[in-house]
Protein backbone atom coordinates (compact mmCIF):
# COMPACT_ATOMS: atom_id res chain seq x y z
CA UNK A 1 0.00 0.00 0.00
CA UNK A 2 2.74 2.60 0.70
CA UNK A 3 4.15 2.08 -2.74
CA UNK A 4 0.92 3.19 -4.15
CA UNK A 5 0.43 5.64 -2.20
CA UNK A 6 3.77 7.42 -3.32
CA UNK A 7 3.32 6.24 -6.53
CA UNK A 8 0.37 8.59 -6.77
CA UNK A 9 1.89 11.78 -4.92
CA UNK A 10 4.79 11.39 -7.69
CA UNK A 11 2.00 11.45 -10.65
CA UNK A 12 0.31 14.26 -9.54
CA UNK A 13 3.35 16.02 -9.07
CA UNK A 14 4.44 15.74 -12.21
CA UNK A 15 0.53 16.24 -13.36
CA UNK A 16 1.40 19.53 -11.53
CA UNK A 17 4.95 20.13 -13.02
CA UNK A 18 3.17 19.40 -16.44
CA UNK A 19 0.35 21.96 -16.09
CA UNK A 20 2.98 24.43 -15.19
CA UNK A 21 5.16 23.65 -17.92
CA UNK A 22 2.27 23.96 -20.40
CA UNK A 23 1.66 27.33 -19.63
CA UNK A 24 5.11 28.61 -19.52
CA UNK A 25 5.80 27.31 -23.06
CA UNK A 26 2.15 29.06 -24.10
CA UNK A 27 4.34 32.45 -23.21
CA UNK A 28 7.09 30.97 -25.06
CA UNK A 29 7.22 31.71 -29.03
CA UNK A 30 9.19 29.93 -32.26
CA UNK A 31 9.85 31.49 -35.40
CA UNK A 32 10.36 30.21 -38.81
CA UNK A 33 10.66 31.53 -42.42
CA UNK A 34 10.03 30.85 -46.01
CA UNK A 35 11.51 31.70 -49.37
CA UNK A 36 14.47 33.08 -47.75
CA UNK A 37 12.85 35.46 -45.11
CA UNK A 38 9.97 36.23 -47.03
CA UNK A 39 7.66 35.04 -45.36
CA UNK A 40 7.89 34.89 -41.29
CA UNK A 41 5.64 32.76 -39.16
CA UNK A 42 5.52 33.28 -35.64
CA UNK A 43 3.59 30.39 -33.76
CA UNK A 44 3.39 30.20 -29.31
CA UNK A 45 3.98 26.48 -27.32
CA UNK A 46 -0.19 25.96 -27.75
CA UNK A 47 1.42 26.29 -31.47
CA UNK A 48 -1.13 29.10 -31.92
CA UNK A 49 -0.03 30.97 -34.84
CA UNK A 50 0.30 34.91 -33.48
CA UNK A 51 1.74 36.88 -36.26
CA UNK A 52 2.54 35.84 -40.31
CA UNK A 53 4.64 38.37 -41.95
CA UNK A 54 4.87 38.79 -45.64
CA UNK A 55 7.93 40.98 -47.80
CA UNK A 56 5.47 42.92 -49.98
CA UNK A 57 7.72 42.01 -53.09
CA UNK A 58 6.37 38.37 -52.82
CA UNK A 59 2.79 39.83 -53.02
CA UNK A 60 2.12 40.41 -56.79
CA UNK A 61 -0.97 38.72 -58.18
CA UNK A 62 1.21 37.45 -60.34
CA UNK A 63 2.33 34.62 -58.48
CA UNK A 64 -0.20 33.96 -55.92
CA UNK A 65 0.12 30.20 -55.79
CA UNK A 66 4.14 30.51 -55.04
CA UNK A 67 3.01 33.06 -51.98
CA UNK A 68 0.87 30.29 -50.46
CA UNK A 69 3.25 27.48 -50.81
CA UNK A 70 5.36 29.62 -48.77
CA UNK A 71 3.05 30.68 -45.96
CA UNK A 72 2.10 26.54 -45.78
CA UNK A 73 5.76 26.26 -45.98
CA UNK A 74 6.51 28.86 -43.07
CA UNK A 75 3.36 28.36 -40.68
CA UNK A 76 4.47 24.26 -41.42
CA UNK A 77 8.03 24.57 -39.98
CA UNK A 78 6.98 27.22 -36.95
CA UNK A 79 4.25 24.74 -35.65
CA UNK A 80 7.00 21.85 -35.72
CA UNK A 81 9.50 23.76 -33.62
CA UNK A 82 6.53 24.38 -31.26
CA UNK A 83 6.28 20.77 -30.90
CA UNK A 84 9.91 19.90 -30.59
CA UNK A 85 10.09 22.61 -27.98
CA UNK A 86 7.30 21.22 -26.01
CA UNK A 87 9.48 17.71 -26.45
CA UNK A 88 12.33 18.97 -25.51
CA UNK A 89 10.30 20.46 -22.37
CA UNK A 90 8.51 17.17 -21.64
CA UNK A 91 11.84 15.22 -22.01
CA UNK A 92 13.34 17.30 -19.37
CA UNK A 93 10.02 16.98 -17.27
CA UNK A 94 9.99 13.16 -17.80
CA UNK A 95 13.71 11.97 -17.77
CA UNK A 96 13.72 11.36 -20.84
CA UNK A 97 11.11 8.54 -20.48
CA UNK A 98 8.19 8.41 -23.62
CA UNK A 99 4.92 8.35 -22.02
CA UNK A 100 2.25 7.94 -24.64
CA UNK A 101 -0.33 10.14 -24.89
CA UNK A 102 1.61 13.28 -23.13
CA UNK A 103 2.54 15.53 -26.35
Amino acid sequence: MKNISQMMKQAQKLQSKMMEMQAELGNRTVSAQAGGGMVEAVVNGRQELLSLRIDPEVATPDDVEMLQDLITAAINEALNRAREMMAQEMSKLTGGMQIPGLF
